[in-house]
């Protein structure tokens, strides 16, 4: 019997993001340690949230879509993350060299990214991140709280930690 709390069961943050966004790269530190100090038991999911002054990061949002399909979201993301700079000068070469550095299928994401087979996802983020309020990235929610990252990153790991570990406490 697994003894995880079920996905349902599990408190969720979401994250909004863009994947070309410098202050999203600075919340990278925290969105790993978070991952760490929660495991399974807190669930992070990252919503796309791509910003129009940054021209190659609604191509990237699909192209996290398409690695989370082929099983390395998380790595795909971070791996970008990290290159967030270098996503804005290279675009999509750097997406697809990210996917095969990490072993992804690349002819398949750029696929993917040509028939547009992840639009409707990135899309529908960004309509709930902008009905919630979302106005800048990177955004927290969790336990219907919204933090605001996009003005620092101070102080906001250790909020979503005090939240997570009551909604957790919560459930006994």
């Amino acid at each position: 019997m697994n003894d995880t709390p079920s996905a349902a069961a599990r408190p969720v943050l979401d994250v909004w993001c863009e994947l070309q966004c410098p202050d999203c790269h600075a919340a990278l530190e925290d969105l790993r340690a978070l991952r760490a100090r929660y495991g399974d038991r807190l669930d992070i999911r990252l919503r796309h949230f791509p910003l129009p002054k940054h021209k190659h990061a609604y191509v990237a949002a699909q192209a996290a879509e398409e690695a989370l399909e082929q099983g390395q979201g998380w790595p795909y993301i971070e791996a970008v993350l990290a290159r967030s700079e270098e996503l804005g000068a290279r675009g999509e070469k750097l997406l697809l060299e990210v996917a095969g550095e990490l072993g992804l299928d690349a002819e398949e994401l750029d696929t993917a990214l040509i028939d547009g087979r992840h639009l409707l996802i990135v899309d529908a983020d960004q309509a709930e991140g902008k009905a919630i309020g979302v106005t800048g990235t990177p955004t927290y929610v969790i336990g219907g709280e919204r933090l605001d990252g996009g003005t620092g990153q101070e102080g906001l790991r250790a909020r979503i930690e005090e939240i997570a570990d009551r909604l957790l406490a919560e459930q006994g």
